[in-house]
């Protein structure tokens, strides 16, 4: 049994070992002059990596002035070019084995401007014809990012394990009123924090919520027990602007800033709601088939909390310190 534990608490460990959250790529092409262009191409960078995805544009797009920049986890690369982009296919080579999606701008001077989606499974658009701006894609943004975004998914796991059933709801609640807020306030106010700094509070979060549930299975009394919805509207505050990060690189669309956003913040709620009816069907199966199991689990998975939080918050000092 104690076998079974340790295996059961390692394979969260390796679920969690990457931290990183599904970002998308971000290709800016915006004309200057008759044929003409100035391209911005952003992609993430896991793991110091870049992910092998390159533009391809129709005809002969010869790049000039081509230079690099990395600020934080993102890879930016600027160039100039000149060819006819107002016909043909425009795709993103290496997509199809990713799981990040890019958005892609087109502005132009006489011709419409095109602003999709692109996705592993459909890595190309057409660009003769108008096409609208992929406001309804900021929903599906929103539920990969919490649903790949494993450190704010350990946090909610967290939130299970340390709350009372008769409290979940207003904790869970707490949660999202506050990331709500600071996710607002960064994409239509521009208040925004230091990315490092926010990681590791973040992976401090995971790792206070980790040995809260060990203090609650020992029967120790703690203000995060009896009022759980003050560390979950805190903490929400700063996962707010984790989740920002999603949007910082694409932006959002023009004339549909709000809407879009609301429909982003929609999509991570309902990823969050799904993970949290997941958890507690699988504890609820867990408990009628495995009943004197039930105990391990919880302290397995509270260990495993804890201590995936702490690496974290260790790791992310020691990049950003030394």
């Amino acid at each position: 049994m104690r076998v079974a534990l340790c295996v059961l608490a390692s394979i969260l460990m390796a679920l969690c070992a990457a931290a990183h959250e599904v970002r998308p790529a971000y290709l800016e092409i915006t004309e200057t002059a008759h044929g003409e262009y100035d391209v911005i191409w952003k992609q993430p960078v896991l793991d110091g990596r870049r992910l092998k995805l390159d533009p391809v544009f129709p005809g002969n797009c010869a790049r000039q002035n081509e230079r690099m920049s990395a600020p934080a986890a993102t890879l930016v690369t600027r160039w100039s070019m000149a060819c006819n982009l107002n016909n043909g296919e425009l795709s993103i080579s290496g997509l199809d084995r990713t799981l990040t999606d890019v958005f892609v701008r087109v502005e132009r001077l006489e011709e419409d401007d095109v602003s999709a989606l692109l996705r592993p499974g459909a890595n190309a658009i057409q660009l003769s014809g108008p096409q609208g701006a992929p406001t309804l894609a900021y929903f599906k943004i929103g539920v990969e990012h919490i649903i790949f975004g494993f450190d704010h998914l350990l946090f909610v796991l967290g939130l299970v394990l340390l709350v009372r059933p008769r409290q979940l709801l207003a904790t869970v609640t707490a949660f999202t009123v506050a990331h709500s807020i600071t996710l607002a306030a960064s994409a239509l106010g521009g208040v925004t924090l230091p990315g490092p700094p926010v990681e590791i509070v973040i992976a401090m979060s995971i790792a206070l919520l980790g040995a809260e549930a060990i203090y609650r299975k020992r029967g120790q009394d703690t203000l995060a027990q009896n009022q759980p919805w003050i560390i979950a509207f805190g903490f929400g505050l700063v996962h707010g602007f984790g989740f920002a990060g999603a949007l910082s690189d694409i932006g959002l669309p023009k004339g549909a800033e709000i809407f879009a956003l609301l429909l982003f913040n929609l999509g991570v709620e309902v990823g969050q709601v799904a993970f949290v009816i997941f958890v507690l069907a699988l504890a609820w199966v867990g408990q009628r088939l495995y009943r004197q199991c039930a105990p391990f689990v919880r302290t397995a998975a509270a260990y495993a909390i804890g201590i995936t939080g702490s690496f974290w918050a260790i790791e992310r000092i020691a990049a950003t310190f030394f």
